[in-house]
């Protein structure tokens, strides 16, 4: 892996842009020099330069950060090497996370960095998401580029609580996907992120269940 030395200057220039302390850059940089290592036997990710991972990986996971206030429960739905669930714990250690993953090389390299960076807030439930028995457990589900909005819906909905949002994020405006959530579901917000340095367009879509038609 590219020197972390290398990675700091930039990886804390996004971290001031996102409004985040400098402070969380040594862990978030252990987290992308395990994944790298961890990466190259286990294949857990198609991005292998390291400070394309600072970007794509790192900031853009943290680029929703500014939307969880409030919410003390999270679940990352098909988290994959842990993104963005991960980069959350660290920047947020009062929210317990919880990593959901079905496959079992990821969920073994879950287990090895929520050990190795001491993140007491972060757990790895190895499981499809549909077959997770914790109905109700979570303030919030999250996904990153696992589905579309109806489909995270009908895999992860029995997991939120009462009151509770899925925060999906997305590339372009996800306009067929709102207009197709299921009945007593409805989009609260859409989030414009901007992420540094990436381009293209990035959302952050906030659904939630719809009052009035479920009454």
């Amino acid at each position: 892996m590219t020197d972390g030395h290398d990675l700091d200057a930039p990886l804390r220039a996004g971290l001031a842009d996102l409004a985040l302390p400098g402070e969380l850059a040594p862990s978030l940089l252990a987290y992308l020099d395990l994944l790298a290592r961890w990466n190259r036997t286990y294949n857990l990710t198609a991005v292998r330069d390291p400070r394309e991972m600072v970007s794509r990986h790192l900031l853009d996971s943290l680029a929703m950060n500014a939307y969880l206030d409030g919410i003390a429960t999270l679940a990352d739905l098909g988290t994959g090497p842990g993104l963005p669930g991960i980069p959350l714990a660290i920047a947020r250690p009062g929210l317990r996370v919880t990593l959901v993953e079905a496959n079992g090389k990821k969920a073994r390299f879950l287990r090895e960095a929520v050990r190795t960076l001491g993140l007491g807030n972060a757990e790895v439930a190895e499981s499809r998401i549909e077959a997770l028995d914790r109905p109700g457990a979570f303030d919030a589900i999250t996904a990153r580029a696992l589905a579309t909005l109806p489909q995270i819906l009908e895999f992860g909905a029995h997991l939120l609580a009462p009151g509770g949002r899925l925060l999906a994020m997305k590339g372009a405006r996800p306009d067929e996907e709102i207009a197709a959530l299921p009945r007593g579901w409805r989009l609260q917000t859409l989030h414009r992120l901007t992420v540094p340095g990436l381009e293209g367009e990035r959302h952050l879509a906030v659904v939630g269940r719809d009052a009035a038609a479920t009454a």
